[in-house]
């Protein structure tokens, strides 16, 4: 991966994890700053891997060849507009993991056409197992692109949009849906513990559980997600019994209706911002 000089505006767990599989990988430590107000996060994170800490985005965004804005979207318009005449931008990249804000709004933001790309990130990415879905504006070189991807990759898996509006279907593909199957864990353990186990050995159950599903699943890569769950039901046993509780649920499009609904959101928080 090429080395350069990155800023991160922001100092929340998703700005964490990305500075911790940077350098995990390799990447000089003294070639990242994370900047934040408050020194609490920012210099505890900065103690970890060596990085530098910083309360100036001014004068990060002048040093650095790559800012990212690890900002809530809410925040975003007023962290960006001081750093307008910053620098030049012409020769800088500039990438934001905030949902909900397309990417022309961030030249008006800055006053300036930006080599920006756009990364939906999910929280997997605390432990290296994140997906991430890019979205490149035109003026972006490959060579940009490919920096951006590789930043990602150090965090996990990445797959590029070719038109903005896809970055909503990535979100409720992946960047919501770890609340998704930790909700259903959640019902899995108190279900559990409703049986008269422990909250622990609920927990472990069903993590377990999830594990050894998820490694099944990989094992046979080839084979599709009906087919393995067709496996293991066997017709009239108890787990013939469960699925039919589900599908009198209406469970597949419950699970439609909901990432709809995280994309119509999305959708929604374009206008917003």
């Amino acid at each position: 991966m090429q080395h350069r000089k990155i800023a991160f505006i922001g100092a929340g767990n998703m700005a964490h994890a990305i500075i911790a599989g940077l350098v995990s990988n390799g990447y000089p430590a003294s070639m990242i700053t994370v900047c934040s107000p408050t020194p609490v996060r920012r210099d505890k994170i900065a103690a970890q891997y060596g990085i530098i800490s910083s309360d100036d985005n001014l004068a990060a965004v002048k040093q650095a060849d790559v800012i990212v804005l690890a900002v809530k979207p809410q925040m975003m318009k007023e962290v960006c507009e001081p750093l307008q005449n910053a620098t030049d931008f012409d020769n800088k990249l500039v990438l934001t993991i905030a949902a909900g804000i397309p990417a022309e709004r961030y030249n008006d933001y800055f006053a300036h056409q930006l080599n920006l790309v756009r990364i939906m990130p999910n929280t997997p990415s605390l432990v290296g197992k994140g997906v991430s879905g890019l979205f490149a504006q035109t003026k972006v070189t490959e060579q940009d692109k490919q920096f951006a991807q590789e930043l990602m990759q150090s965090v996990g898996s990445t797959i590029w949009c070719q038109k903005e509006q896809e970055i909503n279907n990535i979100i409720a593909i992946t960047g919501s849906s770890p609340a998704y199957f930790f909700l259903f864990m959640e019902a899995m353990q108190q279900k559990a513990e409703q049986l008269g186990y422990d909250a622990e050995q609920a927990r472990e159950l069903v993590l377990n559980a999830i594990e050894g599903s998820v490694e099944l699943a990989k094992s046979q890569h080839d084979t599709a997600f009906s087919t393995l769950r067709e496996q293991v039901t066997s017709k009239g046993g108890t787990t013939a019994m469960a699925l039919e509780q589900f599908y009198n649920e209406n469970l597949p499009q419950t699970v439609a209706n909901a990432m709809q609904s995280a994309i119509n959101r999305a959708e929604e928080m374009e206008k917003l911002f």
